[in-house]
């Protein structure tokens, strides 16, 4: 594989764009390549044709997670609607989550208007119960389904129900990337590629090949936030790994279902994720990946063989198949300290991220609420409880590196043991880890 994902290793060579040379102005300066740089970039240009708008980008656009993510785009935020709701009130949480499920339809309209052929398939997704365990936690969710309704979805093993949601779609994320870039191109955008970004601050953003001048700059590095000077720790950069199958027989996909692309995973508290390609493969990650001392990301990470290893047993766990694996690889995802995304413009710096993996559809709400911000313009998208939230900062290390991880362990921990607890001690005498 010459590419960090089987998505991107999909579309063949990658040709990089010039990278900066020397001093610029413009009107608004876009340190990243992928989905929030590229929609940001792309409403404003619709919406203001004359602004001078650049974007830098250290490798190629799509090199991070944008193009080796699991190809949802969903409708979930990170932060529990109780929660959401006690901090921001009923009607504010609840036109949070209308913006957000109705941004998964703006991506598939967005990239239909522009050509961008990104397998867009709205299927929906399923979350399985596969544990009498998670069966309590999840039978008085209003999303749920019984094990009939959920197992003719997808016929994974074990199910004793689901929790169903028509507020996703699969697709394919470097194909959307990489389109999205063409398209802001198109409108007038200029992109550098394999220019880094060395600092941010107000009016400014410096690089090796120059310093960008611009009325408003914009912060959209997601889990490569904290190599940025200044944000080591805004957000903690979490790795998530996937793996990809050769193409599966007709065989099995008549047991597995999944037959309008749904994407599905289940309610362990470790997440899995996947869905079924349009060429028929298996596409399927998860987390469980250390965290790394000091915020630190280098590819190396990419790679870890016993979460390979792990995400390989999940799928014969769920499929009772061995599956021919054809790609492996990761990346890194931002997490806020308190897992709430944000979105923001102050004194001219601009930012949005931190999506907690959840970012194709939260992306693009970033990118029409940035342009409103940018803009001056006051609409419901501006008043939404993410707008200009400040998460509080990781705490130092080695505190940071130890909590995260023994997170990562607790949480895998639990897993284990709601899968050997038995039916009776899970239902009936309370569970004491919901």
């Amino acid at each position: 594989m010459n590419s960090p994902s089987f998505w991107l290793d999909s579309l063949g060579p990658i040709t990089r764009r010039p990278p900066l040379d020397g001093d610029l102005d413009a009107d608004v300066a876009i340190a990243g390549g992928g989905y929030t740089a590229l929609w940001t970039a792309y409403y404003l240009a619709k919406a203001a044709p004359g602004l001078r708008i650049a974007i830098l980008e250290a490798e190629y656009c799509g090199f991070g997670a944008s193009g080796r993510n699991g190809g949802w785009a969903s409708g979930a935020f990170p932060v529990a609607e109780a929660k959401l709701t006690r901090r921001f009130g009923t009607d504010r949480a609840a036109a949070m989550h209308r913006a957000l499920q109705a941004s998964v339809d703006e991506v598939g309209r967005a990239a239909a208007a522009e050509g961008i052929d990104c397998d867009w398939a709205k299927g929906g997704t399923l979350s399985l119960v596969r544990t009498p365990g998670q069966l309590r936690r999840a039978r008085h969710d209003p999303d749920f389904v019984d094990a009939a309704t959920a197992r003719a979805i997808c016929g994974a093993s074990d199910v004793l129900g689901g929790l169903y949601s028509e507020h996703c779609a699969a697709l394919h994320p470097a194909k959307l990337v990489r389109g999205l870039a063409a398209a802001v191109e198109r409108l007038g955008v200029t992109i550098h590629e394999g220019t880094r970004v060395e600092q941010i601050r107000n009016g400014q953003i410096t690089t090796g090949f120059g310093t960008v001048t611009a009325g408003t700059v914009v912060r959209a590095l997601e889990g490569y936030t904290p190599a940025l000077a200044g944000h080591r720790r805004d957000l903690a950069p979490i790795y998530s790994l996937m793996v990809v199958t050769d193409p599966l027989p007709a065989e099995f996909w008549a047991r597995a279902g999944l037959s309008r692309r749904e994407t599905f995973g289940d309610e362990r508290r470790m997440v899995i994720y996947g869905q079924r390609t349009t060429d028929d493969r298996l596409a399927f990650g998860g987390r469980g990946a250390p965290y790394h001392f000091g915020s630190q990301v280098r590819p190396e990470y990419d790679r870890v063989p016993s979460v390979f290893d792990a995400l390989r047993s999940t799928v014969t766990e769920l499929f009772g198949i061995d599956p021919p694996i054809a790609y492996r690889w990761g990346g890194p995802l931002g997490i806020p300290r308190d897992w709430m995304p944000s979105v923001g413009l102050r004194d001219g710096v601009a930012w949005a991220g931190g999506y907690v993996g959840d970012g194709v559809a939260a992306s693009n709400l970033a990118g029409r609420t940035l342009t409103d911000l940018i803009l001056n313009r006051t609409t419901p998208l501006t008043a939404l409880p993410w707008v200009n939230h400040r998460s509080r900062r990781w705490e130092p290390e080695p505190a940071r590196w130890l909590g995260i991880n023994t997170a990562l362990k607790a949480t895998a921990l639990l897993d284990a043991w709601d899968r050997r607890r038995p039916a009776r001690e899970s239902t009936q005498a309370g569970d004491i880890t919901s």
